[in-house]
């Protein structure tokens, strides 16, 4: 191989490397992927409104994280999967949120309508809710705190900035502390 080209080979990865390197801007990546990340968060929310909050979201955190961000050719692939996790936790919550509100509009027309129940399924439901406490009791922190917020309706990253816990922590201490008030609940029933 004459001098050239080798010369010209050996150049090659040193003008490819400086035009890789160059990152995209955040207007250039939100002009590029904008849409994509906008319809693929409407095919999971399916309303125009919520993926708009979804897409808004998700290039805050590109702009946010930009210098941590892949290279070009994977930003779209980030963006996407990022779009997809927004979503999905904008779905459920949304889910959550109507079964909290379902819940709190069933037991204020059922109270309002005049409802009394008999003398003995009162006195049973509180000692069940007696009981129930004194378990709750018996459960160690962050766990009760962590099992109560969650049966509030609470995601995990909700719980975990209440509590200034990590949120990969609140799964299994939710968990745990299930399996703790299953355990201690069982005891003090059967003590009846």
């Amino acid at each position: 191989m004459n001098g050239q080209a080798r010369a010209l080979i050996e150049s090659m990865p040193n003008e490819l490397g400086t035009d890789a390197v160059t990152p995209l801007s955040f207007d250039e990546a939100f002009t590029l992927h904008h849409r994509a990340v906008f319809r693929t968060a409407r095919a999971v929310v399916r309303d125009s409104a919520l993926a708009e909050d979804v897409t808004q979201e998700v290039f805050l955190r590109l702009y946010r994280n930009l210098d941590a961000t892949p290279g070009e050719e994977l930003l779209r692939a980030w963006l996407l999967r990022v779009t997809l996790n927004v979503a999905r936790n904008t779905v459920r919550g949304s889910t959550r949120s109507m079964i909290r509100d379902h819940e709190y509009h069933r037991e204020s027309t059922d109270f309002g309508s005049g409802f009394v129940e008999a003398p003995e399924e009162e006195y049973e439901r509180q000692v069940a809710i007696e009981e129930a406490r004194r378990a709750l009791d018996k459960i160690k922190e962050p766990m009760r705190s962590c099992l109560l917020l969650k049966q509030q309706g609470l995601s995990y990253k909700e719980i975990a900035t209440s509590l200034s816990l990590k949120e990969t922590n609140v799964g299994s201490l939710v968990a745990r502390g299930r399996k703790e008030f299953a355990r201690v609940y069982g005891k003090i029933g059967g003590k009846r």
